[in-house]
């Protein structure tokens, strides 16, 4: 992706580096040239970003021409919300108190250079406030607040190329250097890429919805595609603005750097799979109960508990009977009771932590259905049986072989009729996106358990029928919306 850097006067950035353009405002501002450009990434290194100065109207034109300015405008409004900087110095309340404990005085700027710091054992928070506030150049403000020697973010603000002091440059130029080089598509002579893919993953996971060998696969079919696969982990949050899609890979949360990326990468006028609002809908339990009941689509039956109707569990679902955290995933949160004072127990203690818990009649079978959706479409089916000796597919308990349950793949085309038009029903209710959903199987009907965002697909898993074309089918959903997306904002 070509680069411009886009200064008060070109005296501002005398540098020069491989494939990136550098031109004053006023040309960038009027030149016809520069409105023509596409696909175009804009270093915006003005001297001032106040409302309606040449700084202002760089980064306001440049979104408007499809061009991707550092900073956004709208970053350039948090820079000047002490509302906004008061949240994310809360945020960031811990790794600034680490950070800074070595510090003598009782102030500290920390200069932030196209997301580095000078010094090492500072390069965590400026990461971390780079991704808050993304700028080429920026500069914060720390103080001491009280006896106890903790340091509060005072301020912090984007600074002009003229305020590096001249010591500095050496390394603003390496850096400035490098991330110029990372926007560049890194292609062979025989590979010309249209687009980009960022695909998020965490390597530190024990349990990712793809692993390793399924990761190379979607990487391949987004190759063989045109689109170029570039794997990111939560510290690229920053880099967002490089890509035209994201897909998470990695297990999702509300409350968790997955949403953030996603609302992120949305704003950004990325393709997102799974997008955020999916992400909001998928991740509570107690969402869920409440849309499959209004919609009447079979599910066991369903209460949503609080502090004054636990005690009429029993009484509406019998025992034994399941209950659900709201944002349980994977089997946790999830558990059975069985008797009187086991409901008691679990009850207290999740009422503890939510205001809301799903109860649900227990349903026992020998394997649950997962059906996968993406587009409106199915795209696999598989049998999940529980592990040995357990009531679940995971046993969260055990560790090794007796883990996990079998499983079994099969043709969408002869799975279940029955099952496929549920899990369609159901997935369609949230969204178009890359969907799991689970269904039990008990005298001939089929019954909602949850739809799953970010369902997993593992090598030797769910592509066991299509094998490659799962991973095709899946690419070839971010290509159509990649280009729709293209094709409206040039139309």
């Amino acid at each position: 992706m070509p680069a411009v850097v886009v200064a008060n006067s070109s005296k501002d950035w005398p540098f020069q580096i491989p494939n990136v353009d550098v031109v004053d405002a006023k040309t960038y501002l009027t030149k016809p040239e520069y409105s023509e450009l596409r696909n175009v990434r804009v270093f915006n290194l003005c001297r001032s970003y106040r409302y309606q100065t040449n700084g202002y109207y760089v980064s306001l034109l440049a979104e408007a021409r499809g061009h991707r300015p550092l900073p956004h405008v709208t970053t350039v409004q948090d820079l000047k919300s002490q509302s906004v900087v008061k949240i994310v110095a809360a945020d960031l309340d811990e790794l600034i108190q680490t950070s800074l404990k070595r510090i003598t005085t009782n102030e500290f700027e920390l200069s932030i250079y196209f997301g580095r710091n000078m010094t090492d054992c500072y390069q965590r928070l400026a990461t971390a406030l780079f991704n808050q506030f993304q700028a080429p150049l920026l500069r914060a403000s720390f103080v001491r607040i009280n006896a106890k020697s903790e340091w509060s973010l005072r301020a912090i603000q984007a600074i002009s190329a003229s305020e590096v002091p001249e010591r500095h440059w050496p390394f603003v130029i390496e850096m400035a250097t490098k991330y110029f080089e990372g926007q560049a598509p890194k292609t062979s002579r025989k590979t010309n890429y249209r687009f980009d893919l960022a695909i998020l993953v965490n390597e530190e996971e024990a349990e990712p919805p793809s692993d390793e060998k399924a990761i190379e696969r979607f990487s391949k079919a987004a190759a063989s595609l045109g689109i170029r696969p570039q794997i990111i982990g939560r510290d690229d949050y920053a880099r967002l603005a490089e890509f035209d899609a994201l897909f998470i890979r990695e297990t999702t949360s509300v409350n968790h750097h997955t949403y953030r990326f996603a609302q992120r990468a949305a704003s950004e006028g990325l393709v997102v799979m799974d997008d955020p609002l999916s992400i909001v809908k998928c991740s509570n339990k107690v969402y869920l109960a409440e849309l499959m009941a209004r919609q009447k689509i079979l599910t066991p039956r369903t209460m949503v508990v609080h502090k004054d109707n636990w005690q009429t569990v029993q009484e509406q679902l019998g025992i034994p009977l399941v209950l659900k955290k709201p944002d349980s995933a994977f089997s946790k949160g999830v558990i059975k009771v069985g008797t009187d004072d086991e409901l008691e127990m679990a009850m207290k203690e999740m009422l503890a932590d939510s205001e809301l818990v799903v109860a649900q009649e227990f349903l026992p079978t020998a394997f649950d259905w997962r059906i996968g959706i993406i587009d409106r479409q199915p795209l696999f089916a598989c049998k999940y049986f529980m592990a040995p000796a357990h009531w679940q597919i995971i046993q969260q308990e055990e560790q090794g072989d007796d883990r996990y349950g079998d499983f079994e793949c099969m043709p969408v085309e002869i799975a279940p009729r029955g099952a496929v038009k549920t899990a369609l029903k159901a997935a369609n209710l949230i969204g178009d996106g890359f969907y799991g959903v689970d269904i039990k199987e008990s005298e001939g009907k089929f019954y909602v358990i949850e739809v799953n965002d970010n369902p997993n697909a593992d090598f030797g898993i769910e592509d066991k029928i299509l094998r490659d074309d799962l991973y095709l089918r899946v690419m070839r959903v971010f290509l159509k919306r990649i280009e729709m997306k293209k094709a409206n904002h040039f139309a």
